[in-house]
Parts: structure tokens; sequence; C-alpha cells
């Protein structure tokens, strides 16, 4: 087995430089005869370009494909075009993994192709959130790490014709969100199997919450929106309509919640920054996630009734 393992990557050097180093210590045993890491750099402004350049022969494994700024959407499906591999593994450039990564990967893919004989399926593994950058990987697994995403490209692996087969990802999704649950959708109706693989253990690292952070969170739930409805356009399905919180029960969900828009990322200002002093930036986050929600709700309802749907 030849693993191609794509990441794109956009300004996100200091976490891509951990990402990249975990890669090369892979430990590699049987199903995989050898792996290669294709990264596409989506157009960075910082460093990334010239510190690889500069690191090359320390990262054999990786080979930089370079192109204007695209979106992940069109990274990924550039990254897909210059792999060698038979198998792709999709990861994101801020995700460190343990040495024995790859091997879980590919040991569940090849029982699940013995057992289905045929090799429609892909490995789902386990994603770990933490904001610890200096040890990452020394994060437990918690209860809001739990994802039930069916094709969420954070930490996957998919036979490279199956992946071909199902047309790769829509680059309309410019903005962020939803182009790996779309593609998702199109896997499954191919009649394509999730095989979850906790073993294959990935650490998403993302700095703690701040209050500088939270006008980015906002402008990322009014992208969302709008990609949702482009998911949604695609997939007219109920499902679909619930993936994206396209329907009244999430709208009064998130009302009755926030107090019909009192609770606010205004009002809770206060609270947020007292937890984050505190030492919990967590339990702050999670505490916003409660405006967050209402506003890419009313967002999408209000992005829907612009284009007339």
């Amino acid at each position: 087995m030849f693993l191609s393992v794509v990441i794109p990557t956009y300004n996100r050097l200091p976490i891509l430089r951990q990402c990249l180093m975990a890669l090369e210590r892979q430990e590699l045993a049987p199903p995989i005869e050898r792996f290669e890491v294709v990264l596409v750099d989506d157009g960075s402004t910082d460093d990334t370009v010239a510190w690889l350049q500069e690191h090359a022969a320390s990262l054999p494994h990786v080979r930089l494909i370079c192109q204007d700024h695209g979106g992940p959407a069109a990274g990924r499906n550039r990254g897909v075009e210059h792999a060698e591999g038979d198998v792709i593994v999709f990861i994101d450039s801020d995700l460190v993994v343990l040495p024995d990564f790859l091997q879980h990967h590919a040991r569940a893919l090849e029982q699940r192709w013995r057992e289905r004989e045929d090799k429609l399926c892909f490995t789902y593994g386990a994603v770990v959130n933490t904001a610890n950058f200096e040890n990452p990987t020394s994060e437990p697994h918690k209860l809001n790490d739990v994802s039930f995403a069916y094709f969420a490209t954070g930490n996957v692996a998919i036979d490279r014709q199956v992946l071909e087969r199902a047309g790769l990802f829509d680059t309309s999704f410019r903005l962020y969100g939803w182009e790996d649950l779309e593609l998702g959708e199109r896997l499954r109706r191919l009649g394509v199997d999730l095989v979850r693989c906790p073993r294959a253990v990935g650490y998403h690292w993302h700095p703690a919450l701040s209050l500088e952070q939270i006008p980015r969170l906002i402008q990322v739930e009014r992208e969302r929106a709008k990609m949702g409805l482009v998911f949604y356009r695609k997939h007219p399905t109920r499902r679909v309509r619930f993936i994206i919180q396209y329907t009244w029960l999430h709208r009064i969900l998130w009302e009755l919640l926030t107090l019909g828009g009192l609770l606010n990322e205004r009002s809770l200002r206060p609270v947020l920054g007292w937890l984050i002093r505190r030492g919990h930036p967590g339990l702050a986050m999670e505490l916003l996630r409660l405006p967050l929600n209402r506003i890419g709700v009313e967002a999408l309802y209000s992005e829907a009734r612009q284009q007339g749907v």
C-alpha cells in the first residue's frame, strides 16, 4: 500500500512544522510499503514556502505544491492530482499525529477491504482538540471531541479510485466549511462505508480562546452559512438541512438557549473574560457557541431569503 498524505495549508507555519515533523516520524509496517506527504500551499503570505525550502533535507517525504489562494477544496484537489499513492489520507495542517498513525489507517482499510471484497469504504480517525502548542499529543480525549460527521477531512483515508469516482471536492466552496461533508454525501450515495478507526489519533491544535478572536469566529459562522446554502442547493434533502441547521427546530433551539438573543457575544463578554482569566478558555468557548450558533442559523436564513431559496 502506497499512502499519499494530502495537506492543504494557509499561513499556519508554526503548527505546520510540528505536523510535518510528526509525519516524518511514522513507523512503517505492512501493509504500508511507502508513503509521501503532498503539501499544497494555498498562497500563504507568511514564511511557509521559504521555511519548507530551507528545511527540505529534513522533510524527505514532503513534496511542496504551490497555488494561488483558492481555498481548501481546490488545495485538496490539487494535492490528489499530484499524489502518486493508491490510498489518499487527508489531514489538516494543524493536526499532529502519533508515530503509528498511518499504520492504523492502513490496517483498518485492508481489513475492511477483505471483509467487503471491494474498496468501497474509508477510515475515519479520532481527532482530539487541544490548545497545548508545546505538547499537543499530551491532551486526553474528551467528550466534546466526539464527532458524528460522515466524511470530515481532518483525519480520513480512502482508496484513490473510490475518491475519484465520487468526483473530488467541489471548488465552489471557496469560503469556510462544508466542502468535505458535501463530498461525503456523494460517497454515501455510492454505498461507501465509514469505518471508525479510533487508534489513528490526530491532535488538532487551535489557540485557546481570547476575546480578540470573537470577530473572526463570527465571520466564520457567516461564511459557513453561505457555504451551507451551497451545500443544500446541491443536496436539497432533510438530512442536509439538519446537518447545516437549516430547520425551524434549530432556529427555535438557539433562540431559546440565547433567551431570544439576550445572551450574545457582547452581553457575555464579561463572563467570557472572567472565565479566560480564571484559566477556563475551553468552558468560555462552549458558552460562546450558544450565540455563535444563533448567528450562524440567522445568517443562513438571511442568505436563503436573498437567494430565493
